[in-house]
Protein backbone atom coordinates (compact mmCIF):
# COMPACT_ATOMS: atom_id res chain seq x y z
CA UNK A 1 0.00 0.00 0.00
CA UNK A 2 2.72 2.38 0.78
CA UNK A 3 3.77 1.98 -2.77
CA UNK A 4 0.92 2.37 -3.97
CA UNK A 5 0.29 6.08 -1.81
CA UNK A 6 4.45 7.06 -2.89
CA UNK A 7 3.42 6.25 -6.93
CA UNK A 8 -0.04 8.68 -6.64
CA UNK A 9 2.12 11.08 -4.78
CA UNK A 10 4.60 11.31 -7.55
CA UNK A 11 3.08 11.29 -10.25
CA UNK A 12 0.82 14.35 -8.64
CA UNK A 13 3.84 16.03 -7.79
CA UNK A 14 5.38 15.89 -11.15
CA UNK A 15 2.17 17.16 -13.05
CA UNK A 16 2.52 19.76 -10.67
CA UNK A 17 6.09 20.30 -11.06
CA UNK A 18 5.37 20.13 -15.37
CA UNK A 19 2.71 21.65 -16.52
CA UNK A 20 0.52 24.86 -15.67
CA UNK A 21 -2.41 23.75 -15.13
CA UNK A 22 -3.77 22.28 -12.23
CA UNK A 23 -4.58 18.13 -12.00
CA UNK A 24 -8.15 16.82 -12.61
CA UNK A 25 -8.41 15.45 -9.77
CA UNK A 26 -6.68 14.70 -6.11
CA UNK A 27 -4.49 12.24 -5.58
CA UNK A 28 -5.08 11.59 -2.21
CA UNK A 29 -5.10 7.84 -2.25
CA UNK A 30 -7.06 6.18 -1.90
CA UNK A 31 -9.50 8.72 -1.89
CA UNK A 32 -10.47 9.28 -5.36
CA UNK A 33 -13.06 9.39 -7.93
CA UNK A 34 -13.67 10.06 -11.38
CA UNK A 35 -17.15 11.63 -12.84
CA UNK A 36 -17.50 11.71 -16.58
CA UNK A 37 -19.41 14.92 -18.02
CA UNK A 38 -20.49 14.83 -22.08
CA UNK A 39 -22.66 17.74 -23.64
CA UNK A 40 -24.91 16.83 -25.73
CA UNK A 41 -28.06 18.31 -27.65
CA UNK A 42 -31.73 17.91 -28.89
CA UNK A 43 -32.21 15.84 -31.49
CA UNK A 44 -34.62 17.70 -33.68
CA UNK A 45 -35.25 14.86 -35.89
CA UNK A 46 -36.20 12.19 -33.09
CA UNK A 47 -37.76 14.96 -30.74
CA UNK A 48 -35.47 13.85 -27.72
CA UNK A 49 -33.23 15.51 -25.13
CA UNK A 50 -29.42 13.97 -24.59
CA UNK A 51 -29.28 13.78 -20.74
CA UNK A 52 -25.87 12.76 -19.66
CA UNK A 53 -25.66 11.18 -16.10
CA UNK A 54 -25.74 13.55 -12.92
CA UNK A 55 -28.84 12.64 -10.97
CA UNK A 56 -31.33 10.31 -11.20
CA UNK A 57 -34.86 10.08 -11.73
CA UNK A 58 -36.01 7.02 -9.57
CA UNK A 59 -39.34 6.10 -10.75
CA UNK A 60 -37.97 6.20 -14.36
CA UNK A 61 -34.81 4.79 -13.74
CA UNK A 62 -33.31 7.69 -16.23
CA UNK A 63 -30.44 10.54 -15.62
CA UNK A 64 -30.98 14.31 -16.45
CA UNK A 65 -27.78 16.64 -16.00
CA UNK A 66 -28.79 19.11 -12.87
CA UNK A 67 -27.06 22.17 -14.49
CA UNK A 68 -29.01 21.79 -18.16
CA UNK A 69 -32.32 21.66 -16.05
CA UNK A 70 -31.60 24.79 -13.92
CA UNK A 71 -31.37 26.61 -16.89
CA UNK A 72 -34.62 25.60 -17.61
CA UNK A 73 -34.59 22.00 -19.47
CA UNK A 74 -36.63 20.70 -16.75
CA UNK A 75 -39.75 20.30 -18.03
CA UNK A 76 -38.18 19.70 -21.57
CA UNK A 77 -35.85 16.86 -20.45
CA UNK A 78 -38.31 15.31 -18.24
CA UNK A 79 -41.34 15.21 -21.03
CA UNK A 80 -38.45 13.60 -23.32
CA UNK A 81 -37.72 10.87 -20.80
CA UNK A 82 -41.69 10.29 -20.22
CA UNK A 83 -42.38 9.85 -24.48
CA UNK A 84 -39.79 6.90 -24.21
CA UNK A 85 -41.75 4.67 -22.07
CA UNK A 86 -39.22 2.98 -20.41
CA UNK A 87 -39.29 -0.03 -18.50
CA UNK A 88 -38.17 -0.99 -14.95
CA UNK A 89 -36.27 -3.87 -16.93
CA UNK A 90 -34.88 -1.76 -20.08
CA UNK A 91 -31.62 -0.67 -18.08
CA UNK A 92 -30.75 -4.71 -16.88
CA UNK A 93 -31.50 -5.61 -20.90
CA UNK A 94 -29.26 -3.42 -22.54
CA UNK A 95 -26.32 -4.12 -20.29
CA UNK A 96 -26.85 -7.66 -21.19
CA UNK A 97 -26.48 -6.41 -24.67
CA UNK A 98 -23.21 -4.62 -24.21
CA UNK A 99 -22.16 -7.47 -22.68
CA UNK A 100 -22.34 -9.64 -25.05
CA UNK A 101 -21.11 -7.24 -27.17
CA UNK A 102 -17.88 -7.26 -26.37
CA UNK A 103 -17.79 -11.29 -26.88
CA UNK A 104 -16.02 -9.35 -30.17
CA UNK A 105 -14.00 -7.07 -28.70
CA UNK A 106 -10.94 -6.42 -31.25
CA UNK A 107 -12.75 -8.71 -34.12
CA UNK A 108 -15.12 -6.31 -35.70
CA UNK A 109 -12.91 -3.44 -36.89
CA UNK A 110 -13.83 -0.99 -38.72
CA UNK A 111 -17.35 -1.96 -37.76
CA UNK A 112 -18.80 -1.51 -34.03
CA UNK A 113 -19.30 -3.95 -31.60
CA UNK A 114 -22.91 -4.32 -31.08
CA UNK A 115 -25.24 -6.79 -28.84
CA UNK A 116 -28.88 -7.60 -29.12
CA UNK A 117 -31.47 -9.23 -26.74
CA UNK A 118 -35.06 -10.62 -26.92
CA UNK A 119 -37.02 -10.60 -24.53
CA UNK A 120 -40.62 -11.25 -24.26
CA UNK A 121 -42.71 -11.48 -21.11
CA UNK A 122 -39.93 -11.07 -18.77
CA UNK A 123 -37.73 -13.59 -19.98
CA UNK A 124 -34.28 -13.49 -22.74
CA UNK A 125 -35.65 -15.67 -25.88
CA UNK A 126 -32.76 -14.75 -28.19
CA UNK A 127 -29.23 -13.41 -28.09
CA UNK A 128 -26.62 -12.63 -30.38
CA UNK A 129 -23.41 -9.95 -31.47
CA UNK A 130 -21.79 -8.91 -34.43
CA UNK A 131 -18.88 -10.87 -34.43
CA UNK A 132 -16.72 -9.87 -37.50
CA UNK A 133 -17.21 -7.08 -40.52
CA UNK A 134 -19.11 -9.07 -43.16
CA UNK A 135 -20.99 -11.66 -41.06
CA UNK A 136 -24.28 -11.23 -40.27
CA UNK A 137 -25.26 -8.16 -37.86
CA UNK A 138 -26.47 -8.49 -33.97
CA UNK A 139 -30.09 -8.55 -34.46
CA UNK A 140 -29.92 -11.32 -37.08
CA UNK A 141 -28.32 -13.95 -34.52
CA UNK A 142 -30.78 -12.93 -31.97
CA UNK A 143 -33.70 -12.60 -33.88
CA UNK A 144 -32.14 -16.35 -35.59
CA UNK A 145 -32.29 -17.75 -31.86
CA UNK A 146 -35.67 -16.33 -30.78
CA UNK A 147 -37.55 -17.87 -34.05
CA UNK A 148 -41.05 -17.45 -33.57
CA UNK A 149 -41.22 -16.05 -29.96
CA UNK A 150 -39.94 -12.82 -31.52
CA UNK A 151 -43.47 -11.70 -32.41
CA UNK A 152 -44.77 -8.87 -30.14
CA UNK A 153 -41.42 -9.07 -28.31
CA UNK A 154 -38.66 -6.09 -27.19
CA UNK A 155 -35.27 -5.75 -28.89
CA UNK A 156 -32.66 -4.72 -26.75
CA UNK A 157 -29.90 -3.47 -29.18
CA UNK A 158 -26.75 -1.55 -28.60
CA UNK A 159 -26.42 0.81 -31.17
CA UNK A 160 -29.23 1.84 -33.40
CA UNK A 161 -29.85 -0.89 -36.43
CA UNK A 162 -28.99 -0.13 -39.80
CA UNK A 163 -31.52 0.81 -42.73
CA UNK A 164 -29.10 0.23 -45.47
CA UNK A 165 -27.99 -2.33 -47.88
CA UNK A 166 -24.15 -3.25 -47.34
CA UNK A 167 -22.57 -6.41 -47.04
CA UNK A 168 -25.50 -7.47 -45.07
CA UNK A 169 -29.21 -6.65 -45.91
CA UNK A 170 -30.89 -3.76 -43.52
CA UNK A 171 -31.44 -4.95 -39.39
CA UNK A 172 -34.22 -2.88 -39.28
CA UNK A 173 -36.02 -5.23 -42.18
CA UNK A 174 -35.50 -7.72 -40.30
CA UNK A 175 -37.15 -6.96 -37.01
CA UNK A 176 -40.03 -5.62 -38.56
CA UNK A 177 -41.09 -9.01 -40.55
CA UNK A 178 -40.24 -10.66 -37.15
CA UNK A 179 -42.90 -8.11 -36.20
CA UNK A 180 -41.35 -7.35 -32.43
CA UNK A 181 -43.58 -4.97 -30.63
CA UNK A 182 -40.62 -2.51 -29.55
CA UNK A 183 -37.00 -1.50 -29.59
CA UNK A 184 -34.87 -0.35 -27.21
CA UNK A 185 -32.17 1.60 -28.75
CA UNK A 186 -28.65 2.07 -26.52
CA UNK A 187 -27.46 5.04 -28.66
CA UNK A 188 -28.18 6.69 -32.58
CA UNK A 189 -25.05 5.51 -35.11
CA UNK A 190 -23.01 8.46 -35.78
CA UNK A 191 -22.56 7.31 -39.27
CA UNK A 192 -24.15 9.32 -41.57
CA UNK A 193 -25.47 6.39 -43.77
CA UNK A 194 -27.59 4.99 -40.82
CA UNK A 195 -27.84 7.94 -38.68
CA UNK A 196 -31.42 7.97 -37.20
CA UNK A 197 -32.70 6.22 -40.10
CA UNK A 198 -33.09 3.02 -38.64
CA UNK A 199 -35.24 4.64 -35.91
CA UNK A 200 -37.37 6.88 -37.96
CA UNK A 201 -37.73 3.70 -40.48
CA UNK A 202 -39.02 1.31 -37.03
CA UNK A 203 -41.42 3.66 -36.17
CA UNK A 204 -42.87 4.38 -39.33
CA UNK A 205 -43.64 0.49 -39.63
CA UNK A 206 -46.01 0.98 -36.28
CA UNK A 207 -42.68 -0.20 -33.57
CA UNK A 208 -42.25 1.55 -30.68
CA UNK A 209 -38.85 2.74 -30.51
CA UNK A 210 -36.99 3.65 -27.21
CA UNK A 211 -33.57 5.53 -27.57
CA UNK A 212 -30.41 6.36 -25.31
CA UNK A 213 -31.07 3.52 -23.10
CA UNK A 214 -27.19 3.63 -21.30
CA UNK A 215 -26.22 5.64 -23.63
CA UNK A 216 -23.14 6.16 -22.29
CA UNK A 217 -21.80 2.84 -21.70
CA UNK A 218 -23.18 2.46 -24.89
CA UNK A 219 -20.85 5.04 -26.51
CA UNK A 220 -17.58 4.26 -24.20
CA UNK A 221 -17.70 0.33 -25.67
CA UNK A 222 -17.79 1.60 -28.99
CA UNK A 223 -15.60 5.40 -28.43
CA UNK A 224 -12.95 3.76 -31.02
CA UNK A 225 -15.57 3.83 -34.05
CA UNK A 226 -17.04 6.80 -33.36
CA UNK A 227 -13.85 8.90 -33.03
CA UNK A 228 -12.91 7.02 -36.72
CA UNK A 229 -16.48 8.27 -37.85
CA UNK A 230 -16.22 11.62 -36.48
CA UNK A 231 -12.88 12.54 -37.29
CA UNK A 232 -11.74 10.53 -40.26
CA UNK A 233 -8.81 9.14 -37.99
CA UNK A 234 -8.14 6.13 -35.74
CA UNK A 235 -8.19 6.90 -32.43
CA UNK A 236 -4.68 6.86 -30.59
CA UNK A 237 -4.07 6.39 -27.44
CA UNK A 238 -0.18 7.18 -25.60
CA UNK A 239 0.75 3.90 -23.33
CA UNK A 240 4.60 4.49 -21.40
CA UNK A 241 5.58 3.47 -17.80
CA UNK A 242 6.57 5.48 -14.94
CA UNK A 243 8.82 4.88 -12.24
CA UNK A 244 7.66 6.00 -8.74
CA UNK A 245 9.76 9.41 -9.11
CA UNK A 246 8.71 10.22 -12.33
CA UNK A 247 11.04 8.64 -14.83
CA UNK A 248 10.41 6.33 -17.99
CA UNK A 249 10.84 2.65 -17.51
CA UNK A 250 11.20 0.59 -20.61
CA UNK A 251 9.29 -2.41 -19.17
CA UNK A 252 5.84 -3.15 -18.01
CA UNK A 253 4.98 -4.62 -14.42
CA UNK A 254 5.03 -8.35 -13.34
CA UNK A 255 1.73 -9.64 -14.55
CA UNK A 256 0.55 -6.90 -16.87
CA UNK A 257 0.99 -8.70 -19.61
CA UNK A 258 -0.77 -12.03 -18.15
CA UNK A 259 -3.81 -13.16 -18.86
CA UNK A 260 -6.41 -10.66 -17.18
CA UNK A 261 -3.31 -8.09 -17.27
CA UNK A 262 -4.40 -4.57 -18.01
CA UNK A 263 -1.37 -4.84 -20.94
CA UNK A 264 -2.62 -8.15 -22.49
CA UNK A 265 -6.30 -6.40 -22.22
CA UNK A 266 -4.87 -3.50 -24.32
CA UNK A 267 -3.47 -5.64 -26.69
CA UNK A 268 -6.85 -7.36 -27.32
CA UNK A 269 -8.76 -4.34 -27.60
CA UNK A 270 -6.56 -2.31 -29.80
CA UNK A 271 -6.49 -3.24 -33.59
CA UNK A 272 -2.55 -1.75 -33.94
CA UNK A 273 -0.27 -1.46 -31.72
CA UNK A 274 2.95 1.70 -32.37
CA UNK A 275 6.37 0.59 -30.82
CA UNK A 276 9.31 3.42 -31.05
CA UNK A 277 12.39 2.97 -31.80
CA UNK A 278 14.01 3.20 -28.38
CA UNK A 279 11.97 -0.09 -27.34
CA UNK A 280 12.66 -1.94 -30.71
CA UNK A 281 16.06 -1.27 -30.64
CA UNK A 282 17.59 -1.94 -26.73
CA UNK A 283 18.65 -5.26 -27.77
CA UNK A 284 16.50 -7.69 -29.46
CA UNK A 285 13.11 -6.50 -28.80
CA UNK A 286 10.25 -9.36 -28.21
CA UNK A 287 6.62 -8.55 -29.67
CA UNK A 288 3.80 -9.47 -26.34
CA UNK A 289 0.49 -11.50 -27.58
CA UNK A 290 -2.47 -11.01 -25.73
CA UNK A 291 -2.94 -13.66 -23.41
CA UNK A 292 -6.59 -13.05 -23.43
CA UNK A 293 -8.67 -16.24 -24.71
CA UNK A 294 -10.14 -15.68 -28.07
CA UNK A 295 -7.94 -12.61 -28.44
CA UNK A 296 -7.31 -11.17 -32.12
CA UNK A 297 -3.48 -9.99 -32.24
CA UNK A 298 -3.50 -6.98 -33.32
CA UNK A 299 -1.01 -5.28 -36.45
CA UNK A 300 2.66 -4.24 -35.15
CA UNK A 301 3.86 -1.30 -37.00
CA UNK A 302 7.71 -0.72 -36.24
CA UNK A 303 9.01 2.21 -36.53
CA UNK A 304 12.81 2.67 -37.29
CA UNK A 305 15.67 4.16 -34.71
CA UNK A 306 16.82 7.54 -35.17
CA UNK A 307 19.84 6.80 -37.09
CA UNK A 308 17.31 4.76 -39.94
CA UNK A 309 18.31 1.47 -38.94
CA UNK A 310 15.19 -0.94 -38.79
CA UNK A 311 15.51 -3.66 -35.91
CA UNK A 312 13.28 -6.65 -36.72
CA UNK A 313 11.88 -7.51 -33.45
CA UNK A 314 11.38 -11.48 -32.44
CA UNK A 315 8.07 -12.40 -32.66
CA UNK A 316 5.99 -14.68 -30.34
CA UNK A 317 2.76 -15.18 -31.46
CA UNK A 318 2.05 -16.93 -34.52
CA UNK A 319 -1.50 -14.63 -35.38
CA UNK A 320 1.06 -11.47 -35.07
CA UNK A 321 0.99 -9.28 -38.12
CA UNK A 322 4.14 -6.46 -38.46
CA UNK A 323 5.05 -4.02 -40.46
CA UNK A 324 7.53 -1.54 -40.67
CA UNK A 325 6.94 1.98 -41.76
CA UNK A 326 9.77 3.93 -42.68
CA UNK A 327 10.11 7.13 -45.08
CA UNK A 328 13.49 5.60 -46.60
CA UNK A 329 13.66 3.20 -49.15
CA UNK A 330 14.39 -0.10 -47.57
CA UNK A 331 14.61 -4.04 -47.62
CA UNK A 332 14.29 -6.03 -45.21
CA UNK A 333 15.05 -9.93 -45.50
CA UNK A 334 12.48 -11.72 -42.71
CA UNK A 335 10.26 -13.33 -44.48
CA UNK A 336 6.85 -12.09 -43.69
CA UNK A 337 8.02 -8.38 -42.47
CA UNK A 338 6.04 -6.13 -44.65
CA UNK A 339 7.47 -2.42 -45.54
CA UNK A 340 5.82 0.51 -46.12
CA UNK A 341 7.37 3.74 -47.46
CA UNK A 342 5.41 7.08 -46.62
CA UNK A 343 6.53 10.54 -47.80
CA UNK A 344 6.90 11.79 -44.01
CA UNK A 345 6.89 10.27 -40.97
CA UNK A 346 4.25 12.63 -39.34
CA UNK A 347 1.44 11.13 -36.76
CA UNK A 348 -1.00 12.10 -39.35
CA UNK A 349 0.52 10.11 -42.22
CA UNK A 350 0.68 7.07 -39.44
CA UNK A 351 -2.88 7.17 -38.76
CA UNK A 352 -3.66 7.75 -42.56
CA UNK A 353 -2.35 4.55 -42.95
CA UNK A 354 -3.83 3.28 -40.25
CA UNK A 355 -7.19 3.74 -41.24
CA UNK A 356 -6.74 2.53 -45.03
CA UNK A 357 -6.21 -0.60 -43.32
CA UNK A 358 -9.57 -0.49 -41.72
CA UNK A 359 -8.28 0.24 -38.33
CA UNK A 360 -10.42 2.03 -35.33
CA UNK A 361 -8.30 2.16 -32.88
CA UNK A 362 -4.14 2.34 -32.17
CA UNK A 363 -2.15 1.87 -29.22
CA UNK A 364 1.42 4.03 -29.33
CA UNK A 365 3.46 1.99 -26.34
CA UNK A 366 6.36 4.32 -25.86
CA UNK A 367 9.43 2.71 -24.00
CA UNK A 368 12.47 4.17 -22.84
CA UNK A 369 13.34 8.04 -22.97
CA UNK A 370 11.27 10.05 -25.76
CA UNK A 371 14.08 10.06 -28.16
CA UNK A 372 13.20 11.87 -31.36
CA UNK A 373 9.47 11.08 -31.02
CA UNK A 374 9.38 14.56 -29.14
CA UNK A 375 7.98 15.84 -32.37
CA UNK A 376 5.74 12.87 -32.71
CA UNK A 377 3.94 13.45 -29.48
CA UNK A 378 3.93 17.32 -29.92
CA UNK A 379 2.04 16.75 -33.45
CA UNK A 380 -0.12 14.46 -31.26
CA UNK A 381 -1.01 17.15 -28.76
CA UNK A 382 -1.13 20.11 -30.66
CA UNK A 383 -3.32 19.05 -33.70
CA UNK A 384 -5.23 16.83 -31.21
CA UNK A 385 -4.41 13.52 -32.81
CA UNK A 386 -4.30 12.11 -29.28
CA UNK A 387 -7.25 11.02 -27.06
CA UNK A 388 -6.03 8.80 -24.70
CA UNK A 389 -3.43 8.06 -22.11
CA UNK A 390 -2.57 4.82 -20.15
CA UNK A 391 0.33 5.41 -17.87
CA UNK A 392 1.74 2.08 -15.66
CA UNK A 393 3.43 3.66 -12.35
CA UNK A 394 6.11 1.00 -11.33
CA UNK A 395 6.87 0.58 -7.63
CA UNK A 396 10.78 0.93 -8.32
CA UNK A 397 12.66 4.01 -8.78
CA UNK A 398 15.10 5.37 -11.17
CA UNK A 399 18.28 7.59 -11.66
CA UNK A 400 17.25 10.44 -14.33
CA UNK A 401 19.24 9.79 -17.26
CA UNK A 402 18.54 13.62 -18.69
CA UNK A 403 14.95 14.95 -17.33
CA UNK A 404 13.70 15.60 -21.23
CA UNK A 405 10.14 14.05 -20.11
CA UNK A 406 9.54 16.95 -17.52
CA UNK A 407 11.06 19.66 -19.84
CA UNK A 408 8.89 18.49 -22.90
CA UNK A 409 5.63 19.21 -20.01
CA UNK A 410 6.83 21.94 -19.04
CA UNK A 411 7.59 22.98 -22.91
CA UNK A 412 3.88 22.06 -24.61
CA UNK A 413 2.67 24.38 -21.56
CA UNK A 414 -1.13 25.62 -21.61
CA UNK A 415 -1.58 23.19 -25.13
CA UNK A 416 -1.32 19.97 -23.03
CA UNK A 417 -4.73 19.62 -21.17
CA UNK A 418 -5.11 16.27 -18.81
CA UNK A 419 -8.52 15.31 -18.09
CA UNK A 420 -10.79 12.76 -16.72
CA UNK A 421 -8.13 11.23 -14.87
CA UNK A 422 -9.10 7.47 -13.40
CA UNK A 423 -6.63 5.54 -10.89
CA UNK A 424 -6.67 1.98 -10.42
CA UNK A 425 -4.32 -0.92 -8.76
CA UNK A 426 -3.35 -3.80 -10.98
CA UNK A 427 -0.93 -6.06 -9.18
CA UNK A 428 2.05 -3.51 -7.38
CA UNK A 429 1.36 -1.25 -9.96
CA UNK A 430 -0.87 1.79 -10.30
CA UNK A 431 -2.67 2.58 -13.57
CA UNK A 432 -4.08 6.02 -14.50
CA UNK A 433 -5.94 6.32 -17.37
CA UNK A 434 -7.77 9.68 -18.68
CA UNK A 435 -8.26 12.05 -22.47
CA UNK A 436 -6.31 14.37 -23.65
Amino acid sequence: MATRIMALNSFSSLWNATSKFTPPISLNFPQYSSIHHQHYHHNDELGLYDCPTSRVLSSLKWTVKSERCRRGHLAKCVSAIQDTDCDADDEVYMRRSLEIARKAVGHTSPNPMVGCVIVKNGKIVGEGFHPKAGQPHAEVFALREAGDLAENATAYVSLEPCNHHGRTPPCTEALIKAKVKRVVVGMVDPNPIVASKGVQRLRDAGIDVTVRMEEDSCKKLNEAYIHQILTGKPLLTLRYSLSVNGCFVDQVGEGAADAGGYYSQLLQEYNAVLISPTSSSSGEFEIPASKELGAKQPLWIILPSPDGSINIPRITDATTEVVILTDKEATVAEKGIETVVVDQLSLGNILDYCKNQGLNSVLWDVRGELGVYEELLKEGIEQKLLQKYVVEMLPQWKESQSGRWEAWFKSMGESLKLKSLQPRICGESVILEGNF
